[in-house]
């Protein structure tokens, strides 16, 4: 599973906070997700972070 964040991001930080094994945020403040799939021990915590996003900014590839 791949998840990936659009340019709705506010950079909140909640992404980060929630599941800081896969998101992060760049030089400009914006989050992004890893490269390649989430570990599996992750995709409960990015799941949860994708639900909690206040913009809707991340999504499932």
């Amino acid at each position: 599973m791949k998840f990936f964040v659009n340019d709705s991001c506010v950079g909140c930080g909640m992404c980060e906070a929630t599941c800081p094994a896969v998101f992060s945020l760049n030089d400009e403040g914006k989050a992004v997700a890893i490269e390649g799939d989430v570990p599996a021990a992750e995709e409960a915590a990015a799941q949860e972070a994708m639900e909690g996003c206040p913009v809707s900014a991340i999504e499932k590839k």
